[in-house]
């Protein structure tokens, strides 16, 4: 009984973690249209943030105020320079492009951090255990990263419910043509919803660095993942990447356990049941 609570939580965290960075690809790929293969390289993005700005403040949290802003600045600064020029053109274009990106940040990685892995502290405050029952306990931090990405998540459903913001949002995800109409200008709408997207991937990069280290190529599965989360929940639904996001973490912690030599098509299979049953997604359109 102990081992399926502890697989339960496990799951429930590392789902949260995934629906942080994938929340950003669904809204990317959703509203403006973009097959973003770049996207993971913002989650290690995030992870070196949190190790560099950590090494100055002491506190993985205090390194989330200062890192997130700096990662929307630079999803605004990268969608201006590269992601604007492809909102009329194919798939192809988007593809190659921010391919080519991911191997630009990966050179960059490298030359300003190395190649070597490193660890990012747990707070102090935060590095202690619950425990569970007489031989099992399960530690503070991974309470606080999911109690982290369910607020970020409820900060998110309020801004596209609840805002001026989140209207434009919605309507640019219903009708990009009449949003224009409106005379609401799509250009920073789409900056911002990118620069968004990039700033939750950071975000979810820089609160797992203590559970999973920082190192070359982080992002690279969570990329993969993201994109089964997209398809899964449906394009451009938060909602359905907040329950996919949640399914795929239950399924790969008690993968793991009960299926270890299968663990890592599991979630696969999964992605391919809800496509059978739903080719659109839990909550995609047609």
């Amino acid at each position: 009984m102990e081992l399926i609570l502890i697989q339960i939580l496990n799951g429930l965290q590392y789902g949260l973690l995934i629906f942080l960075a994938a929340s950003g690809l669904t809204l990317v790929f959703g509203i403006l249209g973009i097959i973003n293969l770049s996207h993971g390289s913002f989650y290690m993005l995030g992870a070196y943030l949190a190790l560099t700005l950590t090494s100055y403040t002491g506190d993985i949290f205090l390194a989330l105020l200062i890192g997130i802003p700096l990662a929307f600045a630079f999803g605004a600064l990268v969608e201006w320079l590269f992601i604007r020029h492809l909102y009329d053109r194919d798939h192809l274009q988007q593809v190659l492009l921010t391919f080519a990106l991911i191997l630009i940040f990966n050179d960059l990685q490298r030359i300003i951090w190395g190649t070597y892995p490193h660890s990012v502290p747990v707070p102090s405050y935060l590095d202690a255990s619950v425990q569970l029952s007489d031989v099992l306990s399960y530690p503070v931090y991974r309470l606080a990263v999911a109690g982290f990405c369910i607020f970020l998540a409820l900060c998110m459903v309020y801004i596209i419910q609840y805002t001026r913001i989140g209207q434009m949002i919605r309507a640019g995800e219903s009708n990009r043509e009449m949003v224009e109409v409106l005379g609401i200008d799509s250009r920073w709408l789409f900056r911002f919803v990118f620069a968004a997207g990039v700033s939750l991937a950071a975000a979810a990069g820089a609160i797992a660095a203590p559970i999973e280290s920082v190192y070359p190529g982080i992002g690279e599965p969570i990329l993969i993942i993201s994109f089964v989360v997209v398809v899964i929940g449906g394009i451009g639904s938060v909602k359905g990447a907040f329950f996919g996001s949640l399914l795929i973490g239950l399924a790969d912690a008690f993968g793991k356990v009960f299926l270890p030599e299968f663990a890592s098509v599991v979630v696969y299979a999964l992605m391919a049941a809800v496509l059978i049953v739903s080719p659109g997604g839990l909550f995609g359109r047609a």
